[in-house]
């Protein structure tokens, strides 16, 4: 955002308009939140601080009992901030002398996206009396302290001309409760970067998905072939098959070792094998391909024979191997794969602790090892990652579905399915790995609940389907509320039921 920020001064856009909007915008969504309380503010020196102490005027004007407890050493657009409190006649008090109170609302205005590592000393012991006072908490931009520990605990985070990367992955985005998602009136232009990665959002996924003409038939629609199951993983393949069915393929085949005892969905079309390869696999009309889940010793092997069937395909769990990869990204066709920090961890040579703390560089790594192959590297949240023919650099999308109860067995099978379904349908590897992860995580938006199974997962992604298609999605943040400003005497409405644009 220091960028951003930046582009719109060169643009001609005044630094003191930007904070003056950040602390109004700031200011309004308290009151939305927290209405009748009073409201302490607590401001650093950098220009996060000089939110607050922007927010802090506003709540004064506008006849709200407010207390400031502040940093020195303002510079800037944050001493001009401190001025103009000043002169609404109020008294700014030393952070140290802050104690919480009850029935009182907490700004954290104290660090923003600047911070350069851990808090120590007086901060670190401020940030633990915040957290330990039970006081709603109210963070301007971002929690105090994030990345790092400590940090803030908010109940409600009011992120600023766009959301960071605290904001979408765990466990940062844990710290930032509710989170709000408002304009301060940048321009356009200034946020325009080409290389953040996409943020997979219904908007621009709703127009991928397949669209069934009137004469449509099972053959029509989209045939997927699922290669795997293995004696001790004989319900992978099944899941696999029903997450392909639920999101819309017209005929699922299982192909697995004849001597496995392996029941897949009532409708899935069977083929045991005693032996992979093409030959075998070919007796099954497909247009696309899952293969790997379940398949144990055999996943190397199922999956070359799979190859020669030069259909799309999904690559999952035991098909991950350097030796399949490679020749996948060889052969050049449209080709996805599913690994999760563990999987990713082996392919790359580097512990999975790392993997899941830097998911965009681990998927670009990959990507940029397997040029061509799509990578979607399963995690809190999915990251993704294509390095197109031809290209030296790696487009990359981080997914906003999906949430913790989704962390157990099968989950991944039924992701493969669901890829399956959308290469089969005509979906480019890229468009269905996106739209795929995608929906898969809004499936387990709607089935959340303690002890969720996948199979539930899959049987929510008709609902799925239709709420995307019918514009009924809402994102995990919250859009801002234009409405008129709050008074001491009222309060704006909640946007609970407002659906982000």
């Amino acid at each position: 955002m220091r960028e951003a920020d930046q582009r719109a001064v060169a643009l001609g856009y005044p630094s003191l308009v930007l904070m003056d909007a950040a602390g109004r915008r700031t200011a309004k969504r308290l009151l939305q939140h927290f209405p009748g309380r009073k409201i302490v503010v607590l401001c650093g020196k950098g220009n996060n601080g000089g939110d607050g102490l922007v927010a802090a005027r506003w709540l004064a004007h506008w006849g709200h009992e407010v207390s400031v407890y502040a940093a020195d050493g303002q510079e800037g657009d944050a001493a001009i901030a401190r001025q103009a409190l000043r002169a609404h006649g109020l008294n700014l008090e030393a952070l140290a002398a802050w104690r919480p109170e009850a029935h009182t609302v907490v700004l954290d205005a104290l660090f923003g996206t600047g911070l350069r590592g851990p808090l120590e000393g007086f901060y670190a012991e401020l940030v633990e009396r915040i957290n330990q006072s039970g006081l709603p908490v109210v963070a301007v931009d971002l929690p105090s302290g994030l990345p790092y520990q400590p940090h803030v605990r908010a109940d409600l985070t009011v992120a600023l001309a766009g959301l960071k990367h605290e904001h979408l992955f765990y466990p940062h985005r844990a710290a930032c409760g509710r989170i709000l998602l408002d304009s301060i009136g940048m321009p356009p232009q200034a946020l325009e970067n080409p290389q953040l990665p996409e943020l997979l959002a219904h908007n621009s996924l709703s127009p991928l998905l397949p669209v069934r003409p009137g004469n449509a038939h099972k053959g029509s629609v989209g045939r997927v072939l699922v290669v795997g199951g293995y004696h001790s993983y004989t319900g992978a393949p099944s899941l696999a098959a029903l997450g392909a069915y639920r999101s819309g393929a017209g005929l699922v085949t299982v192909a697995y070792p004849a001597d496995c005892d392996l029941q897949p969905p009532l409708e899935a079309v069977r083929l045991p094998l005693f032996e992979w390869n093409t030959a075998n696999l070919q007796t099954a009309r497909a247009e696309a391909v899952a293969v790997g889940m379940g398949a144990g010793e055999g996943g190397v092997e199922a999956a070359l024979a799979a190859l020669g069937l030069a259909l799309p395909t999904v690559l999952d769990a035991d098909a991950l191997h350097e030796r399949v990869l490679q020749a996948y990204a060889r052969a050049g066709r449209p080709t996805i794969l599913t690994p999760h920090p563990g999987e990713a961890s082996r392919l790359m040579g580097v512990p999975s602790e790392q993997i899941a703390r830097f998911p965009l560089e681990a998927a670009q790594s990959l990507a940029q090892r397997y040029p061509g192959l799509v990578v979607v590297l399963k995690g809190g949240p999915t990251v993704l990652a294509w390095r197109p023919p031809g290209s030296s650099e790696a487009r990359l999308a981080v997914n906003s579905t999906g949430n913790p109860q989704m962390a157990t067995g099968g989950m991944g099978d039924v992701l493969a399915g669901v890829m399956a379904a959308l290469l089969a349908a005509g979906l480019s590897a890229w468009d269905a790995a996106r739209l795929g992860v995608y929906l898969h995580g809004l499936a387990g938006d709607l089935a959340r609940k303690t002890g969720l199974l996948a199979h539930e997962v899959a049987h929510a992604l008709p609902t799925a389907l239709e709420q995307l298609q019918g514009a009924q999605v809402r994102d995990f943040w919250e859009p801002g509320y234009d409405g008129p400003p709050a008074t001491a005497r009222s309060s704006p409405a909640s946007t609970e039921g407002h659906r982000p644009q």
